[in-house]
């Protein structure tokens, strides 16, 4: 049995890590590969709704499955170790899937002729990416995507969540994991009526998904989380947009109850 998790547990990683590459791919629209803006446009309105149902399956899985509530029930089911594998496995596959059936909207909104913006958009793009990189190891990368839980259920070691730590980026802003998603999707030399529709549906689910962690992140830390809230900035260095006061925290979290 922890030779089986361990090998589901690292078979969910190795998934996440193609779907996590192939975001780079997609995203950044490199050439010979499917991408968010490559392909012969068809009708519009249903390349609409085709994407918005698989940004949405992707919004709903995550939304459901990282609630402490679905948790509890789940691991009922399930051994607890292989929780975080499962949801890493199953949001890895959504987005493989969404790479699938992504329906091509070609026309263009704005872009750059000019080389040398072209490559410092595309640059920043990546950047961000690596933002996010690094950001998931300030956390416990390991931890993040399942294979800590596996790991130490293997070597018969029992679970302690990850300690929260304020350091590096998340000194800066809350959720540079989510500041780094920004600026990958956002900094493109060409804005196609997909990539917009894309940048502004994950943007939106960006903000929605962080006030549903913080929210989460108040119940289960307290004081120290709500200290933290007030005085650091959510995604944007400098500006305390989503932050609040000590007081106001403490009332939303009774309020939340």
């Amino acid at each position: 049995m922890r030779v089986l998790i361990l090998l589901y547990g690292s078979v969910s990683y190795a998934i996440f890590l193609v779907a996590f590459l192939y975001a780079i791919v997609f995203v950044n629209d490199f050439p010979d590969v499917k991408t968010v803006s490559s392909g012969e446009g068809g009708p519009l309105t249903q390349a609409i709704i085709v994407n918005l149902l698989l940004l949405s399956l992707f919004a709903i899985q995550h939304t459901i499955m990282a609630r402490p509530v679905f948790k509890a029930w789940f691991t009922k089911i399930v051994p607890t170790p292989a929780e975080r594998p499962t949801f890493v496995l199953l949001a890895s596959l959504i987005l493989c899937l969404m790479y699938w059936q992504w329906r091509p909207m070609p026309e263009v909104i704005w872009q750059t002729h000019n080389t040398a913006l072209a490559n410092g958009l595309i640059g920043m793009s990546l950047f961000g990416f690596l933002i996010v990189l690094y950001a998931t190891f300030l956390i416990n990368h390991f931890d993040l995507f399942g294979l800590r839980q596996v790991w130490l259920y293997f070597k018969g070691v029992e679970y302690t969540p990850v300690e929260f730590k304020v350091n590096s980026l998340y000194k800066i802003v809350r959720n540079p994991l989510m500041t780094g998603f920004l600026i990958a999707f956002w900094f493109t030399p060409n804005l196609t009526q997909a990539h917009l529709l894309f940048a502004v549906v994950t943007t939106g689910y960006i903000f929605f998904g962080v006030f549903l962690e913080e929210r989460d992140a108040a119940k289960a830390l307290g004081k120290e989380y709500l200290e933290y809230r007030s005085k650091t900035p959510m995604l944007i260095p400098f500006l305390k947009f989503g932050g609040g006061s000590a007081e106001e925290s403490t009332r939303d979290k009774s309020e939340s109850k």
